[in-house]
């Protein structure tokens, strides 16, 4: 069973989340829910690994200056890993996922880019589309990159993928991202209607508010999901909680790239909820879970060197270094 959060360690996670982000912070006003979010990161906040040159820029976006933060390891390829935050589309910037972007940096031996792109409701869709994909086409101006987002990130990621279709995107890896199941009835959102962490209600704010208006139901820059077509886009590893409204989002979105022949491989990770990157040092589902994901980010950017791995091996590979199997997963090559 994936529904049932009996886990003392992610219980604890749970608390300590609520005790600084309660459940009802979509109720607060905006500048009151980023306050509360940016305690919330910092008191999960991790030091950074040694042995990292990290530095803030800016690029040229379609409505001015772009803020980045940049961590470059000691030794590093050409590829570069494109990191987009989560938060909604209201919440977040580059100190709330600072300690996790120097991890996949420090661990995957790549460059990595975190992209401040701007927030709503001052800056309605597709501003943060706009920031993503300009942040994105910065990056491939000096070679290969693989897009990484979380929960509204993953979002961007998914959607940048599609506009770069065919241009040296080596992966996307997207972490319990919302990617518009919500319009296609999927059951997560039913099942995990109330679920810790993220309602499905919750869900419907930060779309609306993103929005600016009416929600745009067929706009796959807003809705991932909503596309007719998958082919061609680049090979993506999914991570999806199992206890999360957005769950069946990442499922479908494998379904999707795997039947218009795109290699992709979605991992439920079992009785973990939304955000449980947070969790990694704490909770030893989601450090199994994160060490996964690193391996998928790792992989992408030395694919050339590597030829003829499937995803789906990659994956076994995965679950038999953790010494267990991982949840329900789906795989197009099993």
């Amino acid at each position: 069973m994936l529904t049932a959060i009996t886990d003392p360690e992610v219980l604890e996670y749970i608390s300590k989340t609520e005790s600084l982000y309660p459940a009802n912070a979509v109720e607060l006003g905006v500048d009151e829910q980023r306050e509360a979010y940016a305690a919330l990161c910092e008191a999960f906040r991790e030091p950074r690994p040694d042995g990292l040159t990290i530095s803030d820029e800016t690029i040229d976006g379609p409505a001015g200056p772009i803020a980045q933060r940049r961590y470059v390891p000691q030794k590093h390829g050409r590829v570069t890993v494109v990191f987009y935050h989560g938060g909604g589309y209201i919440l977040g910037g580059l100190d709330t996922e600072d300690d996790i972007c120097a991890e996949i940096a420090a661990r995957t031996h790549c460059t990595v880019v975190s992209v401040d792109y701007r927030l709503s409701p001052e800056h309605p869709h597709p501003a943060a589309y706009e920031d993503a994909l300009a942040a994105a086409r910065a990056a491939l101006a000096t070679g290969p990159i693989v897009l990484v987002g979380a929960s509204a990130g993953g979002n961007l990621a998914a959607a940048v993928a599609r506009a770069l279709r065919g241009q040296k995107v080596r992966g996307q890896v997207l972490i319990y991202p919302a990617l518009g199941g919500d319009l296609l009835g999927l059951p997560s959102y039913i099942e995990f209607a109330e679920a810790p962490l993220l309602t499905a209600e919750d869900v419907r704010y930060y779309q609306e508010t993103r929005a600016g208006g009416p929600v745009p139901t067929d706009d796959v820059t807003f809705f991932p999901l909503a596309a007719e077509d998958f082919s061609g886009l680049a090979p993506c590893y999914i991570a999806t909680a199992g206890v999360d409204p957005t769950r069946d989002d990442g499922v479908e979105y494998d379904r999707c790239l795997v039947g218009d022949g795109v290699e992709a491989y979605c991992a439920v990770e079992p009785r973990l909820p939304h955000s449980f990157l947070r969790a990694r040092t704490s909770s030893h589902r989601a450090r199994a879970a994160y060490g996964r994901i690193i391996d998928a980010i790792g992989e992408f950017a030395t694919r050339k060197q590597r030829r003829g791995r499937s995803i789906g091996a990659i994956v076994s590979r995965m679950a038999a270094r953790c010494g267990r199997a991982f949840g329900a997963v789906r795989s197009a090559f099993s």
